[in-house]
């Protein structure tokens, strides 16, 4: 599902229109966005828990040159889904 697939199934859910559910996914993406970048969780009970990590320095190749290099540490976002939903998967 790509954003517009999602944004047309918002509205349907919500009895919304497309404009307003496109508003509505923006303004949540940019809120979980923004507390990610401030260090924060972000739990939705039921759904899951976006939370911000720490990948550690490494070793890795340069694929060109085949020479051992040093990839950097980094912060990446994590998801973490909840009990509710790894149900509903499976």
């Amino acid at each position: 599902m790509n954003k517009a697939e999602l944004i047309n199934a918002i509205a349907a859910e919500a009895v919304l229109s497309k404009v307003d559910a496109k508003k509505a996914l923006d303004a949540v993406v940019k809120s979980v966005s923004n507390a990610l970048v401030a260090g924060d969780k972000v739990s939705l009970v039921g759904f899951g828990t976006f939370s911000v990590g720490e990948r550690a320095a490494r070793p890795g190749i340069n694929p060109a040159t085949k020479q051992p290099i040093t990839i950097a540490a980094k912060k990446v976002a994590k998801f973490k889904a909840g009990a509710e939903l790894s149900a509903s998967i499976n």
